[in-house]
């Protein structure tokens, strides 16, 4: 194999690929990138067995041909060359060294043979549709921080996606959604159901791959190609294909969580609020991080207490017409939702304290949170 590549095509490709690779790795092939050169265009894939990426970029070949790099020792090379350099990448003899040249800098690099590398990617899967990239930066954004993070509770390491019906008054919409719960807050958002996706079986696609998925979506043109099955799905764009194998769990019935009773209804500023929340929260301890808040007409008081810092208050003017109430929530998680509402009015349904309560964005009817309280 023999390629000259422009080192910025070059060094965004790996960028792309190596951010899949584990630093640690007791399989050796692992932390390598396979690069297949051939028809004016070198191909470069990455895995870690449950994850892979595939980019094709331009280059000019000299002589076809493959093999595998350390992935990282590749990047941080390509990474440290000058702007605007040409990279030469050259497998001769043996095929056990790959030289890496640019300007007056050459490098040689161990390789492992291309037979060993392990492939995610074949097969065909049965369910096809597209989506705007926008609509799943969307979905991604608004449900990702609600994933959990205990691997015991596996299930729950991702976000669900599936088809559904949305209830508007009497009428029921299509929907495709995603919904994501670490048992302290769940994050439910939906978009229209693309054409195709209506037999989708409903899958969970884990953690890592939505990270992945969400740093390259900016990059992409306009719409992202899905491919899934009962234990995979496969994003395509441009020139980047990602397969995911997925979690292998049921998603709890989430439906379950959201309350229907709330009877008492505020509406707050989302801005001011959650920079009030933010300060209040200042004063709350590192470990409850708990914030209290207290109901009554046409009035929010928030507060924290710490026996270590002491305390600390703030009003806010607010819409709330129903009787007082006293409700105590994780200052973070309430962060974590409030951000995620674009326009200006959140609205909260609650019942009592110690039940769930919903939040909403009062502009966008797509996106529900609910938010589990905390005695304070």
């Amino acid at each position: 194999m023999n390629i000259t590549i422009e080192r910025a095509a070059l060094l965004r490709s790996l960028g792309h690929v190596q951010s899949v690779v584990e630093r640690r790795n007791t399989i050796p092939i692992l932390s390598n990138v396979l690069l297949r050169a051939g028809d004016g265009e070198l191909s470069l894939a990455a895995t870690d067995m449950d994850l892979e990426i595939v980019e094709t970029v331009p280059a000019t070949v000299g002589r076809p041909g493959g093999t595998t790099a350390p992935a990282h020792t590749l990047f941080d090379i390509v990474r440290k060359l000058p702007d605007g350099s040409q990279v030469e990448l050259d497998i001769g003899g043996d095929g056990t060294i790959l030289t890496l040249r640019s300007g007056r800098s050459q490098f040689k690099l161990s390789c492992l043979p291309v037979e060993d590398f392990p492939q995610l990617s074949s097969g065909e899967l049965k369910h096809n549709f597209s989506v705007a990239a926008a609509d799943l930066r969307g979905l991604i954004d608004r449900t990702r921080f609600a994933i959990s993070t205990e691997e015991t509770r596996y299930y729950l390491n991702g976000i669900y996606l599936h088809a559904a019906k949305s209830k508007m008054g009497s009428l029921e919409t299509p929907v495709l959604r995603a919904v994501a719960t670490d048992g302290h807050r769940l994050a439910r958002v939906e978009m229209p159901l693309p054409d195709g996706a209506d037999a989708i079986p409903g899958v969970i696609i884990p953690r890592k791959t939505v990270t992945e998925i969400r740093k390259l979506v900016d990059e992409a043109a306009d719409r992202i190609e899905l491919s899934l099955s009962d234990n995979k799905i496969r994003f395509g764009f441009d020139s980047v294909v990602v397969t995911s194998k997925l979690i292998d769990g049921t998603f709890p019935d989430y439906e379950r969580v959201i309350p229907v009773g709330n009877d008492k209804v505020m509406e707050v500023d989302a801005k001011l609020f959650a920079a009030a929340v933010d300060r209040v929260a200042t004063i709350s301890t590192e470990k409850s991080r708990a914030v209290k808040l207290s109901l009554v007409r046409g009035a929010l008081t928030l507060s924290a207490t710490s026996p270590e810092s002491g305390s600390a208050t703030e009003e806010l003017e607010v819409n709330y017409a129903e009787s007082p109430l006293e409700i105590g929530f994780n200052s973070r998680y309430l962060l974590d939702i409030t951000q995620q509402i674009e326009g200006e009015g959140a609205q909260f349904t609650l019942a009592d304290a110690a039940s769930p309560t919903i939040i909403r964005d009062v502009a966008d009817s797509t996106a529900l949170y609910v938010l589990m309280p905390m005695r304070v």
